[in-house]
């Protein structure tokens, strides 16, 4: 919910005071539950403020994030700090930075003596930052100083002109309105999930054994999966084609390694996907499939080399990019192969359908 046209605001000692342009900022928002028995006139009695912050500050072409340049000597976030310290009815104050950050804002909070403020590390995309800071606000946990709040304000870190009026407005229509309940996002996140899930890339190498059992994947996929597009393509040429899927969004990426327990092929993805940008705003997942004849090589020399699906999960989960193992009996009669794909593509839909972090990194089994 969008607040009203503000006027100028002056923040209170210390500091220097800035003054803003009337409608300069449209950015107060309510979430989360409405005010309970806040009747016209009264102040609100459990309201919390997250801001993200976790800007690199790239739109403005500068190497220092806007949150912190200097105004006056003194960080922007400072007086955006300082303009919600003067809402006494405000009662928490969470800050959403990334981890290296982290202490460039403590000795901001500690220099210009803000009160009521807690941090939080910021996500990837400013609404992971925003749920951090909702999910510190909702939680709870014995030592924590932060009470759980009716209504939370959504603030931008780098707008400090702000009045108590318009954020009073805001909170007061959160509470005629209603604007986010914990089901409503549960259900936002189902939806999400189901629209990035709705297509899949398999990507497989040009030597043909490998294209003949990609093809047969890929076929199986779309005779289980009715209702998800499902294309297939080479990495070779220059992966030409295939960059042009991952600018056409596609989320979801099933890598065959035929005969091999190394990640080369996989790695190849990989690397296109972290050069892209298709990760930022939600989590992209590569299944890396694996077929492999146990007879001829030692089922423990195979998985020392697939353990190492652990290492790139670790590193390629920070860019938003979650990364699962599948491994599949190779060769064995059409029959029983048919049988371990169509397992596969159970495993592979179920991975894509719902995102688990919790399970990067494992090796599963068709």
């Amino acid at each position: 919910m969008e607040a009203g046209p503000p006027g100028s605001a002056r923040p209170a000692e210390p500091g220097p005071c800035l003054s803003g342009q009337r409608g300069a900022d449209h950015t107060a928002s309510a979430s989360l539950q409405s005010v309970a028995g806040t009747e016209p006139g009264r102040h609100p009695q459990a309201v919390a403020a997250v801001l993200p912050a976790g800007g690199c500050g790239e739109r403005m072409g500068v190497p220092t994030p806007k949150q912190f340049c200097p105004i006056l000597e003194r960080p922007l976030i400072s007086y955006t700090l300082q303009a919600l310290e003067r809402v006494c009815w405000i009662k928490d104050i969470v800050v959403a930075v990334t981890g290296e950050n982290m202490e460039v804002m403590k000795s901001i909070i500690q220099k210009y003596q803000h009160k009521r403020i807690s941090l939080v590390e910021a996500g990837v995309t400013r609404h992971r930052s925003i749920f951090n800071g909702l999910k510190a606000l909702a939680e709870d946990q014995i030592n924590s100083k932060l009470s759980k709040p009716e209504v939370v304000i959504i603030h931008d870190a780098v707008r400090p002109f702000v009045e108590e009026g318009v954020l009073l407005k805001v909170v007061t229509a959160a509470k005629e309105h209603g604007v986010t309940y914990k089901r409503d996002l549960y259900a936002a996140e189902s939806i999400i999930k189901e629209r990035i899930s709705q297509e899949i890339c398999v990507v497989m190498d040009t030597e043909e054994d490998n294209k003949h059992v990609g093809h047969l994947l890929e076929e199986v996929l779309k005779s289980e999966l009715n209702h998800v597009k499902v294309t297939s393509e080479a990495l070779g040429h220059a992966g030409r084609h295939l960059q042009q899927i991952i600018l056409d969004q596609c989320y979801n990426f099933v890598c065959v390694n035929v005969t091999t327990s190394d990640f080369q092929e996989t790695q190849k993805l990989l690397s296109m996907l972290e050069e892209s940008s298709l990760c930022i705003l939600y989590p992209v997942v590569v299944v890396s499939v694996h077929f492999l004849d146990f007879k001829l090589v030692p089922p423990s020399q195979k998985m020392e080399n697939l353990m190492q699906i652990r290492e790139f999960a670790k590193e390629v989960k920070e860019r938003n990019i979650l990364l699962y193992g599948l491994l599949i009996s190779y060769p064995q009669d059409d029959q029983k192969l048919q049988e371990s794909l169509r397992q596969g593509a159970i495993i592979i839909a179920s991975l894509i359908k719902e995102r688990n972090s919790g399970l990067i990194g494992q090796l599963l089994i068709a």
